[in-house]
């Protein structure tokens, strides 16, 4: 099937892309919402509108400057997340900007994270279990040295760490699996996360919820959903190649 012309159909055509593949799920969390995340970057403001009207549930963003100019200081009409590597010194920025942030990838991230969230007065990127930011925490589930991300095997100390900051409210697991052309390749790297999450929801550690699996993107959030995605972050497939 030919991918739709107009972003409108785009949102539609992955929309029904997503459902399928939740009803081929066996992954056992199939009454958790599916949320769609327009990945962002190289897209202009016009198209990413055209977006919101057709539905995503929230924009994607990789790089503060390019969301800040985007949107000349009016955030947009749906939550903004962040997903991107995050420098420790644009914290505050970030967190001014998106209610969510995807890409803790360390505790030092993290713990700056904590602070400038109680600086600001826990503002409306609260989470609705607390007063801390919402945050995934970012799972290097292959060992790449070339990305971001907590190991596996320190996955749950990081967990238990975090969670004993009142700044945050860790809320799932993110991922990124290395980029092969066959989408079936990234599915063991996609059931690991989904194991580490259900691993650290039986601790039941408290403040921390592993509701939230972001795993996929255009290329492969077919098999991420398969495998228990809870969201997915969309580029390419809504807004075409970057230019």
């Amino acid at each position: 099937m030919a991918e739709p012309a107009t972003i409108a159909a785009r949102v539609g055509w992955v929309r029904e892309r997503m459902q399928a593949a939740r009803d081929r799920s066996t992954a056992g969390n199939r009454s958790r919402p599916l949320v769609l995340v327009a990945a962002t970057k190289g897209a202009s403001r016009d198209r990413v509108q055209e977006a919101i009207e057709a539905g995503i549930d929230a924009v994607g963003e990789n790089r503060l400057q390019e969301l800040t100019a985007k949107f000349a200081g009016r955030p947009p009409a749906v939550p903004c997340h962040f997903i991107g590597r995050l420098q420790r010194n644009k914290v505050r920025l970030a967190l001014q900007w998106c209610g969510m942030i995807q890409s803790v990838d360390s505790l030092a991230l993290a713990e700056t994270i904590h602070a400038r969230h109680l600086e600001s007065g826990a503002g409306s990127g609260s989470s609705a279990r607390g007063g801390g930011r919402p945050i995934l925490v970012q799972v290097n589930v292959a060992g790449e040295a070339t990305k971001g991300g907590i190991a596996p095997e320190a996955l749950d100390e990081a967990v238990e760490r975090m969670a004993q900051w009142p700044g945050l409210a860790v809320e799932g697991l993110m991922t990124i699996p290395p980029y092969a052309p066959d989408p079936e390749a990234a599915r063991p790297h996609f059931r690991r996360l989904r194991l580490l999450a259900e691993r650290i929801d039986a601790r039941r550690v408290p403040g921390v919820s592993m509701a939230t699996l972001s795993m996929g993107m255009s290329h492969d959030f077919d098999v991420a959903i398969e495998e228990g995605a809870t969201m997915v972050r969309i580029g390419t497939a809504l807004f075409g190649a970057r230019q």
